[in-house]
């Protein structure tokens, strides 16, 4: 399945001050909430829901609720900063933590942490709000797999082209949820013209 970009203008404005150098530590967090609110709410769309009667003060009604139980999963430590935002629009969610660091040198993901609820039957919510080579991402959708995830959903604030091709290849099932995708990777492998490091930037780690 195709990734699902944002198209709004709420994202827009959160996006340019994420993307600003002068953007303090504090103006960073918020614009990360805020966008991640956003996401949340879109990601919302894509899950499955039954039919449950409900009595109101003056008659039943039919109404839908989600049918799945959710688990929400931040690759750490940058994915750490949509947690709240998603807790506050899925407060039942499950929380469980992989930790993955990128290798300066290979560019590659190195795993360092994994801490998973039951995952079987769950809809699960990866979080990482930057998606560059694809490769932190994909290697947390086979762990996820491997542990008993069949029902993926990731989530990221910006993407670089190589890395949504990456995914969508690898990972035909699984949902991508995207706030913007810009332009490339440097021969860094770093998102052009991207935000500069998010979790160093997040964390006031700079």
């Amino acid at each position: 399945m195709g990734p699902t970009i944002l198209q709004n203008p709420l994202v827009e404005d959160c996006l340019a001050t994420l993307r600003d150098r002068k953007s303090s530590m504090v103006e960073f967090r918020a614009a990360s909430r805020r966008i991640s609110f956003i996401l949340a709410t879109e990601t919302g769309k894509f899950l499955e829901t039954i039919e449950v009667t409900i009595e109101t003060p003056l008659e039943n009604i039919s109404c839908k609720k989600f049918s799945n139980s959710l688990v929400l999963v931040p690759i750490l430590r940058a994915g750490l900063g949509m947690v709240d935002a998603f807790l506050e629009i899925f407060p039942e969610a499950e929380l469980g933590h992989i930790g993955l660091e990128r290798n300066e040198t290979t560019a590659q993901p190195d795993s360092y942490y994994s801490k998973l609820p039951e995952l079987a039957g769950k809809r699960v919510l990866l979080l990482d709000p930057m998606l560059a080579t694809g490769g932190s991402l994909s290697h947390a959708a086979e762990l996820l797999k491997s542990r008993g995830a069949n029902q993926l959903t990731a989530i990221s604030i910006i993407a670089a082209p190589e890395g949504v091709e990456k995914i969508c290849t690898e990972h035909p099932d699984l949902q991508l949820v995207l706030g913007c995708v810009d332009r490339c990777l440097d021969e860094n492998s770093f998102i052009r013209p991207g935000l500069g490091d998010y979790g160093d930037r997040l964390m006031g780690t700079i």
